[in-house]
Formats: structure tokens, sequence, C-alpha cells
């Protein structure tokens, strides 16, 4: 809890490439939480580009930022470490270590196991990356919610909405996450029953696989 204003300050990660559904879907449902306060951060403060071109804003410069209740982090569709960002993954480590709750949606899993989180940790992932999360000695498990200790990571990005409900239901209780889910009309119903590659025909599925690995940040 911030005991400077009585409420729990929730903080995004915004970085250029990261994937807009993985922030917009869950952001839709924490920002509407009572007594919390969210932040928006990213390197310097302004513009963000993500993978599909939409524009989103980061209201604070990382050094801003020294504390998070709540940290999340999103992905990306070239499945970024921010390897290249040292200073990007030593404040998500350091603020890591001061949380309630330290999260992550789809590749956003990879970030946190870039800044050392992971290390004999439950997580998941999008499914064409999960296998990465080896690299950092994550334990796999192939679900789309995965709660170890104050880490919970999602499934690729529309799991995100489910995570954030998740979350919601273990800060305000069922009924405020219920309103919340029932306020934004979640009740999917998609017009293919593909949503999953242990759904999905064999031949979409490597398909897209190998399109994706294609982008995907070497290791």
């Amino acid at each position: 809890m911030n005991k400077h204003n009585n409420s729990l300050q929730i903080v995004f990660l915004f970085y250029d490439g990261m994937t807009a559904l993985d922030v917009v879907g869950p952001h839709e449902i924490l920002c509407r939480l009572p007594r919390v306060s969210v932040k928006r951060v990213a390197l310097s403060p302004g513009k963000i580009s993500t993978d599909s071109g939409l524009m989103l804003y980061a209201d604070y410069a990382l050094s801003n930022i020294t504390h998070a209740d709540i940290l999340f982090i999103p992905g990306a569709g070239n499945a970024t470490t921010l390897r290249n960002y040292p200073e990007i993954l030593n404040w998500v480590r350091s603020i890591h270590s001061k949380t309630t709750w330290t999260t992550s949606v789809c590749t956003g899993s990879l970030i946190l196991g870039a800044a050392g989180i992971l290390t004999g940790i439950k997580a998941t992932t999008h499914w064409a990356a999960l296998d990465r999360l080896r690299t950092w000695d994550a334990e796999l498990i192939e679900e789309r919610i995965v709660q170890s200790g104050k880490i919970i990571t999602a499934a690729g990005v529309s799991a995100g909405i489910d995570m954030a409900l998740t979350l919601a239901a273990k800060i305000s209780g069922d009924n405020v996450a219920k309103a919340l889910q029932l306020g934004i009309e979640y009740d999917p119903e998609p017009p293919f029953d593909v949503g999953s590659p242990k759904k999905a025909d064999p031949m979409l599925l490597e398909s897209l696989r190998k399109k994706m690995l294609a982008s995907f940040e070497s290791d």
C-alpha cells in the first residue's frame, strides 16, 4: 500500500514496439479499481509507438518512479527481452523488489526473465515463445494465468484481460471484479474456435509459429 496517499500505485511499463492490447485491456480494468493511482512510465516520457502503429503516451520517466504496489509489464510482437536497455531491466528488478504484485502479459514475461526475476518460478507467456522461458530457468506452465507467489504471468495478448480481472478480485474482491467484467461486457464468443494452439489446424499452427519466431529478438 502506498503510505503517502493510502492508494495502490499501479505502474505500467511502456516501451517502443510493445503490443497495444497487452496494455489497453488490463488498463481498462485496473484503472477503475477503487483507491488506485495509475502511472504509465517509459525510459523517457512521451509518445510510444506500439507494434501495430497505435501511439500511446508515457507520463513519467523511469527515474520518476521508485515504487509500485503493482508492476505491469506488456509483451511485444518481436518478443523483446529489452536486452539493449539494461537501464530498463535494472529498473524492473529494483521496482519488483518492493512490489505487492509483479505482473506480465504475453512475452512481457521474457522481460521479467531477462531481469532475473523468474529463476525457479512458475510462469507462462505466448505459446510461440514458451520455450524461451527456459533461458532464465523458469518453470514453464502452459496455462492462461499462472501465479507464483507475488508474480502473475499471463499467456498471449488477450489473456491480459483475464489476468487483470483475476488481480482485480485479489485486490478488491470478487464483486468488484465481476462488476468490471460486466461493465466492459467481457463475454467472448469468438467466431472461430482456434484461439489456442491445442485447437488449431496443424498447418496453420506451424505456419504462424515460423512467422512469429522469425520476428523474435534472438536470445
